[in-house]
C-alpha cells in the first residue's frame, strides 16, 4: 500500500492493496483493500473469484470509523477527492464514488456501482451493484436504489422515486388506511 503525505491513520485500520492520497483521514476500525464478496456458481459449487485490483483513494477524503472499501476485482476501486464517508460503510469491490461526496452511516453500495460528483446519500441507504448515480443526486435516507439515477434528481423509498412521487404515494396510502378503519 501506498500512503500520501499528511495523513491521519487511527488505531485498528487494516489497510492493504490501497493507493491513499494526501491529507486523508481514517478513523478507527476502517477496513481497506479486503476481498469483495466475489463467487461464480458452478454445477453446485461457489468457487471465490480472486480479487487482483486495489483501492484508489483521492485526497483530502475522511472515512469513518469501521468501514469496509473493497479491493477490485478486476478493476480498481476508487474514491474521488474530498469524499467523506461516515461510519459503518459498506462500498463493494468496483465501486467507483467521484469527488465530493457525502455518504452517511450504514451505507451500503454494492459490486460495480458508480456514483457521479457531488453526490449526497443518507444514511442506512442500499444501493443495488452495476447501477449508475449521476452527479448532484441526492438520496434521502433508508432508501433502496435499484436503478440509475440521472443527474441532479433528489429521490427516496423504496424503491428509490422521485423524492415528491415518494412522498404522494405515502400520503395516499395512509388515506386509504384511515378510510379502512
Amino acid at each position: 500500500s501506498i500512503i500520501g503525505n499528511d495523513c491521519q491513520i487511527n488505531a485498528n485500520c487494516v489497510i492493504s492493496f490501497a493507493v491513499i492520497g494526501d491529507r486523508c483521514i481514517v478513523h478507527s476500525g476502517v477496513k481497506i483493500g479486503q476481498d469483495g464478496f466475489g463467487f461464480a456458481h458452478n454445477q453446485g459449487v461457489n468457487h471465490k473469484v480472486i480479487q487482483i485490483g486495489v483501492v484508489e483513494i483521492g485526497d483530502d477524503v475522511e472515512i469513518g470509523s469501521n468501514t469496509c472499501i473493497d479491493r477490485g476485482a478486476i478493476n480498481n476501486t476508487k474514491i474521488g477527492n474530498d469524499t467523506k464517508i461516515d461510519n459503518l460503510v459498506q462500498i463493494a469491490h468496483n465501486v467507483e464514488v467521484g469527488q465530493g461526496c457525502f455518504i452517511a452511516g450504514c451505507a451500503a453500495i454494492a459490486g460495480s456501482a458508480k456514483i457521479g460528483n457531488y453526490v449526497q446519500i443518507g444514511g442506512n441507504c442500499g444501493i443495488a451493484g452495476h447501477i449508475n448515480i449521476e452527479d448532484q443526486v441526492q438520496i434521502s435516507g433508508m432508501s433502496g436504489v435499484t436503478k440509475s439515477i440521472d443527474a441532479k434528481v433528489v429521490v427516496g423509498g423504496y424503491p428509490a422515486r422521485p423524492l415528491r412521487e415518494f412522498l404522494r404515494i405515502d400520503v395516499m396510502l395512509s388515506r386509504m388506511i384511515k378510510r379502512k378503519s
